[in-house]
């Protein structure tokens, strides 16, 4: 050992080694190829010293396992996270909330009911209503016709582009469906066309061409909102008459043609129906004249023509009829105001020469009528009778004179020279 220290100083390396309180535990050797080995151990040994510890030697708690209610939502939880990594721009946070399993409570735009025959707690509703969703590309199929519970599927005012899924017919429990004010263009989706589908709401997207007749079969839709897209058909398919909806609205589109005489045969269902802003020519059927059940008639600004049919006063639930900026002439029957219900009746914008007696009274109603008459016609023949009777006519706006006879009364829609 001393000989070794001895080396070690005249080297100048003794310097270099490190204290330690028991040099006779350190055990210093000179290998064959002149290296220099130094150990020290607990007991002269020469073993090496022990591994320090990682400065992390731990790891992160596994996630505890997703619980569900019931296995039908397990089965879109999947569907759902996949469709909320597709939504790029959120402004409402609401996919914030779509995190854990409890879908029914914590998941804004999701709603749970008991399936009808598992009794099993399911997803049945979505409501993504004014969301404002969008995406590149953001389209609805792998996640709507993924949901094999749903029934009630809204979604007006968002970004949804593509193909409505294809699939979306074979959702036994889905009945009502709005995609109204996205972005959806091309044919009519006939896939939507179901056996149990009751609402269809497609207003406000880019749809175009014609529409299938088997929309208006039997036991199908009870509601129909097609308006405001760019539909296009050379006349209205005859099957109209065979549909059971209530509702219809087919206003601003491109429909040309007359309106079906065969709309008569839905006086047992229909309440509503919307023609407004089209370019639908002809004469009025009579026909429109068996819908007794009906409150609403809007067929203003087309290119119709002729004389309102007599038959029209039938229309016993009418409240507001619209037949403006049209084509029409003639005389308007008196029995149109003598309609029981009739709130609002405008005919304004076409080439009537006379409504009903105009210089006798006309029959009592229960409720005051609202006429709208701007017609050239009529507007050179009343303009003596407005000006003498000026100054006992309340106004209702810059370019009106309401007109009461009896209990209807009349709104006389003059331009500005005329008063």
């Amino acid at each position: 050992m001393g000989t070794l220290l001895s080396f070690f100083a005249s080297l100048g390396l003794l310097s270099l080694l490190p204290i330690h309180p028991n040099w006779a535990a350190a055990d210093i050797g000179i290998g064959g190829g002149g290296e220099i080995t130094i150990g020290i151990g607990g007991g002269g040994g020469s073993g090496s010293p022990p591994a320090s510890p990682s400065p992390c030697d731990c790891h992160p708690s596994p996630p505890l396992p997703l619980v569900f209610e019931s296995k039908r939502l397990e089965i879109v939880y999947p569907v759902i996270q996949r469709f909320k990594s597709r939504i790029k721009y959120d402004p409402l946070g609401i996919t914030k909330t779509w995190v854990g399993s409890d879908i029914c409570n914590k998941y804004k735009g999701f709603n749970c009911d008991l399936t009808p025959n598992q009794n099993a707690t399911a997803l049945a509703g979505v409501d993504f209503n004014g969301f404002l969703f969008g995406g590149p590309e953001l389209v609805l199929t792998g996640f709507l016709d993924q949901l094999p519970d749903i029934a009630i599927f809204h979604a007006n005012s968002n970004n949804f582009t593509g193909a409505i899924p294809q699939g979306i017919n074979r959702l036994q429990y889905l009945y009502e469906l709005d995609l109204s004010n996205n972005k959806y263009s091309g044919e009519f989706p006939t896939q939507v066309i179901g056996k149990g589908l009751t609402f269809l709401d497609l207003r406000f997207n880019s749809f175009s061409g014609t529409v299938p007749p088997q929309i208006f079969a039997p036991g199908q839709l009870d509601v129909i909102f097609i308006n405001n897209n760019g539909f296009h058909a050379q006349s209205l398919p005859e099957s109209i008459g065979l549909t059971e909806a209530r509702y219809l609205t087919f206003a601003n589109n491109m429909f040309t043609g007359p309106i079906p005489r065969s709309i008569g045969l839905a006086s047992e269902t229909l309440r509503e129906v919307l023609f407004l802003n089209n370019y639908l020519s002809g004469c009025l059927p009579a026909e429109i004249g068996l819908l007794g059940r009906a409150t609403v008639f809007d067929a203003g600004q087309n290119q119709l023509t002729g004389p309102i049919p007599h038959s029209f006063g039938c229309l016993e639930k009418m409240q507001v009829l619209n037949l403006a900026e049209n084509q029409l002439y003639g005389t308007v029957p008196e029995e149109v105001c003598s309609l029981p219900n009739l709130m609002n009746l405008s005919l304004s914008w076409n080439y009537f020469t006379q409504v009903g007696s105009i210089q006798c009274a006309i029959s009592s109603v229960g409720t005051p009528i609202l006429i709208f008459l701007y017609s050239q016609h009529l507007i050179h023949r009343s303009r003596k009778w407005v000006s003498h009777h000026r100054n006992n006519l309340p106004a209702l706006r810059k370019n009106s004179i309401l007109i009461q006879r009896s209990n209807c009364w009349f709104s006389l829609l003059l331009p500005p020279h005329a008063l």
